[in-house]
Order: structure tokens, then sequence, then C-alpha cells
């Protein structure tokens, strides 16, 4: 009796909650079917707190209840038919392109069906793109009749923009408008299929004026090899390198226009200016320039390349992205910072609130409500900013407007929800050197990742330090020189000097071999060639500066200062890099050895293994001292620590140099080919060892197979 009592409850919430994770329920806004992240600056994936729920749908029967009588029409199509643009107005009405039903479908702020447009007396055909102007006249991107045509409030047609003619329109461009916006003058920005040229911008009267934030063309190494080594006959016979060509396009209220690529690597967003310039350039402060990549990707992309489908702006200029082929959305302030992004593995057979199939557009309401526009669903999804989403958008805000004190309790209010969250560290330390806590500010720079952050604060603590202890740093310098001094003066004929001495003579040979490494500065070519003829180098000395220079390389990569190397914040491993500076050095000294062998060089395998270890002797007297000076340095000095950096290596790579010519007795012509030679071969060695390495997991794997066969039967 007691076990039906609770069975009937337990099935009927059980099959509740399966209800609930459709489209059914909206009432499961509560719920997201997917992750929110937020990767920060050293490229670490950290989970956060939903920055928007799933709140409804919008557009799934479009002759429901509400509709008004032209919806309950019978000839009327009550569900959307492969709907590919989406724009919300300024009173948040929402226009769809209805690309298989050939119309523009108008729904008010709540959803509800108000008017279809369909062209009247011209008809539209597969309509790709729709614009709306704050007059309320509706821009259509009518790709089937390769045409944009405005039309008024109510869907009559005022004008109709068909291919310009203009003398500086290439013959071979192709006019099918899919996507537009239209500025405040009334120039019309279309984005045509396939266009790589760009925009194609048009004044309010239809007339050709320019082709508007064209992509440039990716430029790999192997492309400056042909254009030294290509004559202009196989030039011609090469295909043509294009731009990625641009898919969708945005407008925000101060007039930036926005650009999504899918086709290219880097730089998918632009925010362009009423010149054509990216404002995003730079990325922010948030992550690396160089690395001005969107689109975020997590464990569910399977590393699929970003597959950006549209853009939406809202009215802090925050930038909201929606992947075509993920459903990830991912979100950015106005300076192209990322402030989190979500997503999830979509099941194909079942659909979930929340989660996207097909994204064919995105736009944003006046309350910060995300619309994402599902053309495999055929309906619109609502996402509304949770409390956390909320909080970060008005602290980010305040931020950017350069309210940093302001912005002080909100982020620590973010902090204290998730201390991970990059952008509260940032919004903290900001705050903090503007209150010239700059120890402070140092700390959450660092933890930040933002080196140009922690650099200033670090000058500003560096520069009270020497003011505060100037005085004190010259008293302990003065007196060390003189302690020195007369230690030396009163010390001259001590007992324990004389023991010193005794002690270096008897083991003079092997301190000789080491004093060596410094005459190979002065004179590094007839510095190699004593060490081949006359033994001023040995096994126990090349080891010593062998051992001595894997250290400082160690010393170099795991202690250089964040402010120059970022990785030494998460770790570095050195394990790996040492074997590899290891064998790469072993490698050249086997692979120098053959060639000059081959080559009639003079040197044995004990001179190529000695020289090498001297020409490593830069890493210990530049390399350590270098990386000590970082700590010292800041961003404003990188000039001088690039230039240091550069003549270590250039100094090492000479040394090579000199070594090889000297050992081998080389002129300079023979000395460079051994060398080039010597790479190759040490490029060969890599490979075979690899190819061994891969056929003798191979072969253990089909021994191994054969093994549990046998044993099997």
């Amino acid at each position: 009796m007691n076990r039906r009592r609770w069975l009937r409850p337990t099935i009927l919430l059980l099959l509740a909650s399966l209800l609930a994770g459709g489209f059914g329920l909206p009432g499961a806004s509560a719920y997201t079917p997917y992750t929110t992240y937020y990767k920060d600056a050293y490229g670490q994936l950290v989970q956060i707190q939903a920055a928007y729920k799933p709140s409804d749908v919008i557009g799934r029967d479009l002759a429901g209840a509400d509709g008004n009588a032209a919806a309950r029409d019978a000839s009327f199509a009550a569900t959307l038919n492969q709907p590919q643009d989406l724009f919300v107005d300024a009173r948040d009405h929402l226009y769809i392109a209805d690309t298989g039903n050939n119309r523009i479908i108008h729904l008010d702020e709540q959803g509800r069906f108000v008017r279809a447009f369909d062209g009247k007396g011209s008809p539209l055909n597969r309509p790709n793109g729709v614009f709306v102007d704050p007059d309320g006249n509706v821009y259509v991107a009518d790709t089937g009749n390769q045409r944009v045509v405005k039309l008024d409030r109510e869907g009559a047609l005022l004008r109709e923009y068909k291919r310009p003619q203009s003398p500086y329109l290439p013959a071979s461009f192709k006019y099918e408008p899919t996507k537009l916006v239209v500025d405040k003058r009334g120039f019309l920005y279309i984005t045509t299929l396939g266009a790589f040229q760009g925009l194609l911008q048009l004044d309010p009267e239809g007339s050709f004026q320019n082709f508007f934030g064209a992509n440039k063309v990716a430029f790999s190494l192997f492309d400056s090899f042909k254009r030294l080594f290509y004559t202009r006959e196989m030039y011609r016979r090469e295909l043509s390198k294009l731009p990625g060509a641009i898919v969708n396009t945005a407008i925000d209220r101060n007039g930036f226009i926005y650009t999504v690529t899918k086709e290219i690597q880097t730089d998918q967003i632009k925010k362009l200016n009423i010149a054509g310039l990216n404002q995003l350039e730079t990325r922010g402060e948030f992550i690396a320039a160089k690395d001005a990549s969107y689109g975020e990707t997590a464990w569910w992309a399977e590393k699929s390349v970003p597959q950006l489908q549209d853009i939406a702006v809202d009215a802090d200029g925050n930038m909201t992205v929606v992947d075509a082929l993920l459903g990830t959305i991912s979100q950015y302030d106005e300076n192209g910072n990322l402030l989190f992004f979500w997503g999830g593995r979509e099941i194909a057979a079942t659909s979930k609130l929340g989660l996207v199939k097909t994204a064919s557009a995105i736009g944003t309401t006046s309350n910060g409500d995300l619309l994402v526009l599902d053309n495999v669903n055929q309906l619109i999804q609502r996402f509304k900013p949770t409390e956390f989403g909320a909080l970060v958008h008005k602290a980010n805000k305040l931020t950017q407007e350069g309210r940093y004190e302001e912005s002080e309790p909100l982020w620590k209010e973010v902090a204290r929800i998730n201390a991970f969250y990059t952008p509260a560290l940032i919004g903290l330390a900001k705050a903090a050197f503007k209150k010239e806590q700059f120890e402070e500010a140092e700390r959450l720079f660092l933890q930040a990742g933002v080196g140009q952050g922690y650099s200033d604060s670090f000058w500003q603590t560096r520069l009270l330090w020497f003011q505060n202890h100037f005085a004190l740093l010259m008293n302990i310098v003065a007196a060390a020189v003189l302690l020195g001094f007369l230690t030396e003066r009163l010390t001259r004929k001590s007992p324990w000097r004389g023991k010193l001495s005794e002690r270096l003579r008897s083991r003079r040979k092997l301190l000789l071999q080491l004093k060596h490494a410094g005459y190979l500065i002065k004179h590094p070519i007839d510095g190699f060639h004593a060490i081949r003829h006359e033994n001023k180098a040995g096994f126990a000395s090349s080891l010593i500066i062998g051992v001595l220079a894997a250290a400082s390389f160690s010393f170099v990569k795991a202690d250089t200062s964040f402010v120059f190397n970022p990785a030494v914040y998460t770790g570095v491993k050195l394990g790996p890099l040492l074997v590899q500076f290891i064998v790469l050095w072993f490698g050249w000294v086997v692979s120098n050895f053959l060639v000059s062998s081959l080559m009639r060089g003079e040197g044995r395998l004990a001179d190529v293994f000695n020289g090498s270890a001297y020409a490593l002797f830069p890493l210990i007297l530049v390399g350590v001292p270098l990386t000590l000076l970082s700590h010292l340095f800041t961003l404003s000095e990188q000039s001088i620590f690039g230039f240091l950096q550069l003549g270590l290596i250039g100094w090492t790579a000479l040394l090579f140099f000199w070594m090889v010519q000297g050992i081998q007795n080389y002129s300079v012509g023979e000395a460079a080919l051994n060398i080039v030679f010597s790479l190759l071969s040490l490029a060969v060695m890599g490979a075979l060892v690899f190819i061994f390495i891969s056929l003798s997991g191979e072969l253990v794997g089909f021994v191994y197979s054969l093994y549990q066969e046998v044993v099997i039967r």
C-alpha cells in the first residue's frame, strides 16, 4: 500500500520533467541544457555560472489564439519555412526573412503575429535578409530576384535596388544580395553571395559607391617563396587566392558596421568605422592581440573551426555571435574582450529548449534578451540574462567608461560568485590602480594575465621602491666596493690564500680548459682551432659547460619575467623542453661530424663534441643575467630586452659557425655549406627516428594481438 502511495507521484514527476526538457513548456527556463564557459588569457577553460537562461520560443504557431484575421486565413502558412534572417527594431518588434515562404514576417514585442510582407505587386523570391530603418521602412535582400527592395510600414513597394551600373563594378561580380544594413544617411551596405570584395556600398539613389570592409588575403611563408622564385608564366597557372567572403553584417546606434566571415582563421569579426578601419585590431586587454580569433569552442566542438553565422550588438556595444555549425553562442564586449560563451552537444533526434540545431541569425532586444533564429526547428529561441550575466554587463560597462571605483563593488560581487572569472579580476585591478594600490593591482593583473596592466603597476611599484631606498642602495654598493678592496689588501699574505692557490694548481688543466671559454669570446676562430690542435678543451670541461648551458636554458625558460613570458604563470614543463634541447644538441654533434667526414673536415668526433659544448657558452654568460634583469624590466624596456635576446641568439649562432670553420679548417663558404648539410641530415635523422618509433609501436601491437590469439585458442 505504501509503495503505491509514492509510486504514482514519482511517475508523474518524471513525466513532467521529461516534457519540460523540450519546447512544449516555456516554464522550463530555469533549466539550462548547456554549460557556460570563459577562456582566460592563459588559454585555460573555466566553467562559470550561466550568463543567460533559455526563456521561451517564438514563431512556432503564427496563427495561434493571439493571431489576427490574416494569420487565421486558410491559405496562410502558420509556420516558418527555412527562415534565414532576423531583425529587432527600436520597439522590440521582430522581422523575420521567411525564405521558404517568400515573405517577411512582422511580430510584435511579445512575439505575436502582426502582418506578412510578400511584395504585393512585385512578389519576393527567397528573401534572405531584412533591415528596418528608424522610420519603419523595411529593406529586404530579395535574393531570388537579385535585388534589394524598400517597403513602407504596410509593405507597399517604395523602391527597388537592382544591380548598379558602374564602370568600377567588375563584370564578373554576381549581384545576389543576402544581407544588408542601412546607415543614418540612407547608404546601403549589402552582403552578396560569395562576394570576396567586401560589402557593396550604394547611396540612397542606388548608385555604386565602393566596396567596404573587404578581408585581406592570407599570406604564408610558401607565398613568399613563390614570389621570389616563380616566373610570370608560373603565376598565371596558379589558382587565385581570394579573401574570405563576408556572410553577415550589422550596425549599431553609433554607426559602426560589423561584419562576420566564416572562411578565415582570425579577425572573423570586424567593427568598422565610416572610413572602413577595423576598431578591433588590438582585441582589448583580456587576450593577446596576436590571437584575434573569434568564436569560442569547448569539449563538444571536437576541434572544429568556428563557423560564425551572425552578430548582434546590444545597447552597451556588447557583441554576440552564433556558430551555424555548433550552435555555440559567444559574447564579447565593445573592445572584443570575451565575456562568456555557452553551448552543448545537440542530439539530432531530439530538441531541447536552449540548444540550437542550425542557427541562421541572432538579434538582441532593448532589455538585453537574445533571440536566436533556428532554421531547422523553424522558430526563435529567447535567452534572458541571469542575475550573474546582468551583473557582469553592468560592472563591465562602468569599467569601459573609466568609472573604476564605481565598478569595484560590482566586480567584488562577481568575484565572490566566481573567483576565477578574469574580467572581475581586471576590473578590481583597475580600481586598485586608480586608488594607487599598485602592489594589489600588480597581483590581480598577474592573476588575470594582463601583461600591460601588470607592467604599468610594476613600473609604479619600482619607482616608489627606488625613491624610498635609493640612498640605502648606494650605501650598500659603496660598502661592498670598500669591503672588497680591504679584503684584498689585508688578506694578501694570509695562509689560507696560499692553500687555495695550491689546490687550484692541482687542478690546473681543468681550470685552464674552462678558462678557454673566455678566450673564445675575443678570438673565436683561433679558439676553436686551438681546441682541435692544442687540446684546449677536454671531456670534463665540455661536460661541465654543457651541463651549465642546459641548466641556464632551463632557468631562462622557467624564470623569465611574466611580462616577457606569460607562460611562466601557469608553469613551464621543463622535462620535455630539456629533453628536446639535449636530443637536438647530440643530434647536431653526430650529423655535423658525419657531414664533415664526407666533406674532408679535419675535426674528430671529440673535437665536434667539445666545440659544440663551448659554443653554448653565451647561454651561461648572457642568458642567466638577462633572465634576472627581466624581473626589473617593464614593457617600456621591451625593446632593450628584445635586443639583448636577439644578441644572445645571434652570438650563439655565430659561435657554431666559427666552431665549424675553426675545427674543420674550412673557408667561410665551406663552413656555410657544411652547416646547411648538417641541418638537413639532422632533419632526416629526426624523421627516421619518428618512423622507427611509429613502426615499433605498430610491431608491438601486432605481436601482442598474435599473443592474445594464441592464448585464447
